[in-house]
């Protein structure tokens, strides 16, 4: 009966220590999950300052754009046509395979 004795002992020992090393491991992923949620708010923050940011810039480039467009000349005329293209007289024609091992 001591021997059964020694090993519930031991046992309970032993059962103690991989408790303990659980509850730390869930401590420590508690803790990194934390740190993890803390710095997606900051990145979170700081997108959403730069959103209102470029849509206030949006705004003024677009009002920028609506009280030049009625003054613009460019806007008022036609496109003008595209240049002409000026081909070679020469052909650029060149034979598929031209190695001698693949002519018969």
């Amino acid at each position: 009966d001591s021997s059964d004795d020694m090993r519930k002992v031991q046992r309970r020992e032993k059962n103690r220590i991989a408790a303990q090393k659980s509850r730390l491991r869930q401590t420590q992923k508690a803790d990194t999950l934390h740190l993890e949620s803390e710095d997606l708010e900051r990145q979170n923050a700081a997108l959403r300052r730069e959103i209102r940011q470029l849509t206030e810039e949006m705004k003024h480039f677009t009002s920028v754009l609506s009280s030049h467009e009625p003054l613009c000349s460019i806007l008022a005329s036609p496109p003008p046509p595209p240049p002409e293209v000026l081909y070679a007289t020469h052909s650029f024609h060149q034979p598929h395979i031209s190695s001698p091992r693949f002519q018969h």
